[in-house]
């Protein structure tokens, strides 16, 4: 019962008792088929038989017609036998018979009784004298005579007898062959399932190095690929992951550092007020870095948890732009950008109003840190589509296009690009953005860079 546990014991016994149900399923059916059809054959030869006899079983006299039954008898292999029949009470007596020494008995043959009875042709099997016969009784039309033949089925029962030795015989390989076959079927397939099993366990260990195998295209295969696409998924968070800690460790560790020198550096008594000073705005700027990155990794940490709370809205994106405009004017002016506003239609989306400025800030902030002094910044609103658009655009160097894409990733930034940004804005916005059923999307060029929010508009403008 032990073996009974294990899928390899499961299809070898299995594939035996399939093996032994057809060959079962044969027997069954062959051999009672085969026996029928040799005795239906039987008994159509000697009911044409004696059909021919009955048409001249009066037409000789008794003494030519017993010489002519005996002949016929020999050339059939069968008994004939001409009954006569008497009665009420009806009762057969024997006009002529092929074997005159046991005539005794065969008065009271079954079959004969009932052609005699009914009147037609009948035929059936009779048990006599420690053999089985075939038996067929044909009434001669006006006349009291019927005539009956009766032959052995020794040979036909002895071909069903060779049949039903050759299956059994038969079955003796053919059990081999099916343990041979599940033998050979459950090993293959077994190996297969112990790599998987080995693969998962690697997985489960945390080594994601090695690929797992899948062979052929059945359904250990299918799964075999659906724990290699696991794992390479696994792997690919995994790296992810490990990225993410080393870049969030560096961009930690630049401000840390940078404070500690500026710590050190006031802690001597000969440095003059000015010189403090500097070292004061340093330490602020670094202590702000630090309080944008930590934000940004809460954020973060929150959307990757799913731990999020929107409240979307109907949200005029108007009135939001203006707002933002008069918040970076004084750093537009700092940095000589001039800022300008864009708003082509009053358009209403439905969003959450504190992620909306989140992402407007991200962007604008972008924009004015990695532009060109003296180059223009303008946020505005366009509606289009459908979709509430809010639109940042620069005249700035624009952005590669192989890496416009890749902007969006976290921790990336542009070869060159300032060292004050974390590489994680635009990360935090796209995704911010998804999450209110937007999107944020970057078209750039030499001279032009479009940042776009792509927004649903709110349901009461849909219906207008």
């Amino acid at each position: 019962m032990k073996a009974l546990r294990n899928v390899s014991g499961q299809l070898i016994t299995a594939l035996v008792v399939l093996v032994l149900v057809a060959l079962a399923t044969s027997y069954l059916v062959v051999v009672p088929t085969l026996d029928h059809q040799l005795v239906s054959n039987r008994l159509d030869g000697l009911q044409r038989a004696a059909e021919g006899i009955a048409v001249g079983a009066t037409s000789d006299d008794r003494f030519s017609f017993q010489t002519r039954v005996e002949n016929s008898a020999s050339a059939l292999n069968a008994r004939i036998i001409v009954f006569s029949t008497v009665g009420p009470p009806l009762k057969l007596l024997v006009y002529a018979d092929s074997r005159l020494a046991n005539s005794g008995a065969i008065v009271s043959d079954p079959i004969a009784l009932k052609a005699a009875k009914n009147g037609r042709v009948a035929r059936g099997t009779v048990h006599r004298d420690g053999a089985n016969l075939a038996e067929v009784a044909v009434p001669i039309t006006g006349s009291p005579y019927l005539v009956l033949l009766s032959g052995s089925l020794r040979e036909a029962k002895q071909s069903v007898a060779a049949v039903r030795k050759q299956l059994l015989i038969a079955a003796i390989p053919s059990l081999l062959i099916a343990l041979l076959i599940g033998v050979l079927g459950a090993r293959r397939l077994t190996s297969r399932i112990h790599r998987l099993e080995r693969g998962a366990d690697r997985i489960a260990a945390g080594s994601l190095e090695q690929p797992i195998e899948a062979e052929g295209d059945d359904e250990v295969g299918q799964l075999a690929r659906s724990f290699e696409r696991m794992r390479q998924r696994l792997a690919q968070l995994d790296e992810a992951r490990r990225e993410f800690i080393a870049n969030a460790s560096h961009e930690l560790r630049t401000p840390i550092f940078a404070l500690s020198g500026s710590l050190e550096l006031l802690s001597e008594e000969e440095m003059d007020e000015a010189n403090r000073q500097e070292f004061l705005e340093t330490m602020r700027a670094q202590v702000d870095r630090l309080n944008r990155l930590a934000t940004a990794l809460l954020d973060l940490s929150r959307l990757d948890a799913d731990k999020i709370d929107l409240a979307r809205e109907p949200l005029a994106l108007t009135p939001l732009v203006e707002s933002l405009k008069r918040e970076f004017e004084a750093a537009a002016e700092l940095s000589e950008h001039p800022l300008s506003t864009s708003n082509d239609a009053e358009t209403i989306a439905e969003a959450d109003e504190q992620r909306t400025l989140q992402i407007g800030r991200i962007l604008l902030e972008n924009a004015l840190v990695h532009t060109p002094r003296g180059i223009s910044v303008s946020i505005g609103t366009e509606q289009e589509d459908g979709r509430s658009l809010l639109i940042v655009e620069d005249g700035g160097q624009g952005i590669p296009v192989d890496q416009q894409e890749r902007i969006f990733e976290r921790f990336y930034r542009l070869e060159g690009e300032k060292s004050s940004g974390s590489g994680l804005g635009l990360a935090i916005a796209r995704e911010w953005a998804r999450r209110m059923n937007g999107d944020l999307a970057v078209d750039s060029r030499l001279g032009a860079t479009r940042f776009v929010l792509s927004l649903p508009l709110a349901k009461n403008e849909e219906d207008d």
